[in-house]
């Protein structure tokens, strides 16, 4: 029976409730073991943390300000982008405009020569025109002198006579020429 009744107070034991002296000290060893990672581990563990949220927290900062940094670099690249297409574009322009210019200029200069060149044939012409009028007035002249002088039988060699008398038969021919238009 005696057996029966330590069966029996064991079946009454629960086997997930320790024994009491096995809770105290194992609830001892837990508050000395806690007591001492407070102490000693929870302050580095902190301060390990601490850290991390500083560097994360610098490195945030860092990235804005870097962010920052970039944003003014392409702002100002922009504008100088925008300042170098305006200035390509004035050059642009003012190339055109001296183009223009010196095709003007060129026309100007080119229509002067060929004034100049039909100036010069002009007056090459005229002076050729009265150097023929002048070689023809003699050849008449002289084919006039020669015939008049067969007809009438006397020698017109005197060269007053033959010039006044060549002059006034060269002038009858003009006004004729000139009653004729």
């Amino acid at each position: 029976m005696s057996q029966m009744l330590t069966i029996a107070a064991e079946e009454l034991e629960n086997p997930l409730i320790p024994p009491i002296p096995e809770l105290v000290i194992g609830l001892i060893a837990f508050v000395i073991v806690f007591g001492f990672l407070a102490k000693k581990l929870l302050p580095n563990i902190n301060k390990v943390l601490e850290q991390r949220r500083e560097a994360i927290e610098g490195g945030i900062e860092k990235a804005e300000a870097a962010q920052t940094e970039a944003q003014s670099v392409l702002e100002q690249y922009k504008a100088q982008l925008a300042e170098a297409r305006h200035e390509a574009a004035r050059l642009r322009q003012e190339a055109q405009e001296q183009g223009a210019t010196l095709i003007a200029e060129m026309r100007a200069e080119g229509q002067r020569q060929r004034d100049e060149i039909v100036a010069a044939g002009h007056t090459q012409i005229e002076a050729d025109r009265k150097s023929a009028a002048q070689a023809l007035r003699q050849d008449v002249g002289q084919l006039a002198t020669a015939l008049a002088g067969k007809l009438v039988g006397e020698s017109l060699e005197d060269h007053a006579r033959q010039s006044r008398t060549i002059d006034r038969f060269l002038d009858e021919l003009e006004e004729k020429a000139e009653a004729a238009r």
